[in-house]
C-alpha cells in the first residue's frame, strides 16, 4: 500500500514515526525527500460564523497523492468577542471534598477560596453550596444579596473534614439542588473539587460519568478540580470532558482562589452551550481522534457521521479538534472532500440553535513532488502537537508502570514530531514547544518517588490536553 508520508526526513525517522504513532509511511522503500517550507501553499478554507461561534478548518495536505494516505484534519471552534458585555447571571453549585485527605491545609484553603468565591458573585447570582465525605451536606441556593453573603459565610466557616469520597453523591445531591431554579438562569454550572479517588458510593468510572453526563442532559455543566497528586486525574478529565466544563490541575489548594474566579468569569460570558461536531469521513476513514471522544458513530452510505460534544464556549474562547483520516485520491485533479463538518450549539446571545456547515477539501495530485511541496505547516504543527500530546499520555501510562526506558523514548519522539513540523512551517514555530518537551523529559527524571510519579503524571497530562488543543477548557 502507498501511503505518503506527513513529515519526511531520515528514512529511519520516517520509519520510527510510522511505527510509533500510525504515520503513513512513503512506499515501495523509495528515497527518502527533504521537506522544504512550501513557497505558495494552498489557502486554507475561510472561516465560517453563522451565530455566536465560528468555524475554520485546515488540511495538513491540501494536495494529496493518488492512492491511500492519510492527512490531519483540524477543526477550530471560536467564540465571538463581546467587548464590554456584562456577565450573565450564574446559577452555580460549588461541591467540595471534605474527606479525611483534606484535612488541614487542602480544606481550609478551599474555604477560603470559597469564600473568595462569595465576595465575587453578584446579587443577581445564585450559590449553592454542597460539601462530601462518606455523606453529603448542603446549604440550598441563595441568592448571593448582602443578606445572604452572611449565611452563605458562615456555612462554609462550617465545613469540617469526615470519612471517605463520595464523588457520585455529591454530584446528584448538586444537581438536584440546582435543578429547581435552572430555569431562571442563561447558565447552571457545578464547580466539583477533589484530592481523591472515590472510595465510596458510585465508585465505578463509568458510572460516574453517566452521572455527569445526566447533568449535561439536563441543561447544567461540570468543571472538575483536582487538587494535590492522589486525585484520579482521567476520571476528573472524563467529568469534565461530558459535564461541558472546564478541568483544572492543582498542586496546591492555595490556587483555588485564581481557578474559581476564571470558572465563574467563563461560565459568565458563555455565548455556546450544548456545542456538538459531527464530520462526515469516507466509511472507516477516521483513524484516530485527539482529544476527544466521539459521543456517536453512524453509517451514512459509503461515509460515515462522527459527531463529538465540545465544552460550552466563552465569548473569545476557543477549542481545536485535530483527526487524522485516511483518504483515496482517484485521478490527478480531482476534487476530494475529507471530512463535510456540521457544528451544531444552542447560541446563548440569540437564544435559539444554530449549525454551521463547512467542508475540508483537498485535491488529488500525481507528482509527490507537488503534493510535498504544498503542504499546510501551520496544521502540520497542530498534528504534530495532537501527537505528541497522545504519545504524552502513553509515556504517563509506561511510568506508572515502572517502564521508564519507554516513557522516555516517547517523550524523545515527540522532539522528533515537532521538529520535523518545524522544517515545514519554519524552526520559531515550535521552538517553545521542543523546550517544553525537554521540560517534560527532565521532569520524568527528576521523578523517582511514588509522589513524585503521581505529580509529574498530573502536570504530563495536562500538558497532553493542551496539546491537543483543549485551548479554554484546560486551567
Amino acid at each position: 500500500m502507498n501511503r505518503t508520508g506527513i513529515f519526511l526526513g531520515a528514512a529511519g525517522l520516517l520509519a520510527l514515526v510510522a511505527l510509533v504513532v500510525g504515520l503513513p509511511q512513503s512506499g515501495g522503500g523509495s528515497p527518502a525527500l527533504v521537506v522544504a517550507p512550501p513557497a505558495t501553499p494552498p489557502a486554507p478554507s475561510p472561516s465560517v460564523a453563522n451565530g455566536s461561534l465560528s468555524l475554520s478548518t485546515r488540511l495538513s495536505h491540501p494536495l494529496v497523492a493518488v492512492g491511500t494516505s492519510d492527512v490531519f484534519l483540524t477543526a477550530d471552534v471560536k467564540g465571538v468577542e463581546v467587548p464590554g458585555r456584562a456577565r450573565s447571571a450564574v446559577n452555580l453549585a460549588l461541591v467540595i471534598d471534605r474527606s479525611g485527605s483534606m484535612s488541614g491545609f487542602k480544606l481550609d484553603q478551599a474555604k477560603q477560596a470559597a469564600r473568595h468565591l462569595v465576595a465575587a458573585l453578584r446579587p443577581d447570582d445564585r450559590l449553592t453550596i454542597v460539601h462530601y465525605g462518606s455523606d453529603v451536606k448542603s446549604l440550598e441556593g441563595l441568592q448571593a444579596t448582602p443578606e445572604n453573603r452572611g449565611r452563605l459565610l458562615a456555612y462554609i466557616d462550617g465545613i469540617w473534614d469526615d470519612g471517605g469520597t463520595n464523588i457520585g453523591a455529591g454530584l446528584t445531591t448538586a444537581k438536584g439542588l440546582l435543578e429547581a431554579s435552572r430555569g431562571r438562569f442563561p447558565v447552571n454550572r457545578v464547580i466539583l473539587i477533589s484530592d481523591g479517588q472515590p472510595t465510596e458510593g458510585v465508585t465505578d468510572h463509568a458510572a460516574l460519568v453517566d452521572i455527569a453526563r445526566s447533568l449535561r442532559q439536563s441543561g447544567l455543566s461540570v468543571s472538575s478540580i483536582g487538587v494535590g497528586d492522589d486525585f484520579n486525574e482521567q476520571l476528573m478529565e472524563s467529568l469534565a470532558e461530558v459535564g461541558g466544563g472546564a478541568y483544572a490541575y492543582l498542586q496546591d489548594a492555595s490556587q483555588l482562589e485564581r481557578i474559581f474566579k476564571k470558572d465563574l468569569d467563563a461560565a459568565g460570558t458563555q455565548v455556546a452551550r450544548n456545542v456538538t461536531l459531527t464530520v462526515k469521513v469516507p466509511a472507516g476513514g477516521l483513524v484516530r481522534s485527539f482529544g476527544y471522544t466521539p459521543i456517536a458513530r453512524a453509517q451514512a452510505g459509503a461515509d460515515e457521521l462522527v459527531t463529538f460534544a465540545l465544552p460550552d464556549i466563552a465569548a473569545g474562547g476557543s477549542e481545536r479538534v485535530v483527526l487524522q483520516v485516511q483518504v483515496r485520491g482517484g485521478a490527478a485533479g480531482q476534487a476530494l472532500d475529507v471530512g463535510a463538518l456540521t457544528l451544531g450549539y444552542t447560541d446563548l446571545l440569540a437564544s435559539q440553535p444554530v449549525t454551521t456547515n463547512a467542508t475540508a477539501r483537498a485535491v488529488v495530485s500525481a507528482d509527490l513532488a507537488e503534493v510535498q511541496a504544498n503542504q499546510d505547516g501551520e496544521a502540520l504543527v497542530f498534528a504534530a502537537r495532537a501527537q505528541a500530546g497522545a504519545n504524552t499520555q502513553q509515556a504517563v501510562d509506561a511510568l506508572k508502570r515502572g517502564d521508564r526506558a519507554n516513557a522516555r523514548r516517547l517523550l524523545e519522539l515527540n522532539k522528533s514530531l515537532i521538529d520535523a513540523s518545524g522544517r515545514a512551517k519554519g524552526a520559531p514555530a515550535v521552538d517553545q514547544d521542543l523546550a517544553a518537551q525537554d521540560l517534560l523529559i527532565g521532569g520524568l527524571e527528576a521523578a523517582q518517588d511514588e509522589g513524585a510519579v503521581n505529580s509529574y503524571s498530573k502536570s504530563a497530562r495536562k500538558k497532553a490536553r493542551l496539546d491537543f488543543g483543549l485551548l479554554n477548557s484546560t486551567y
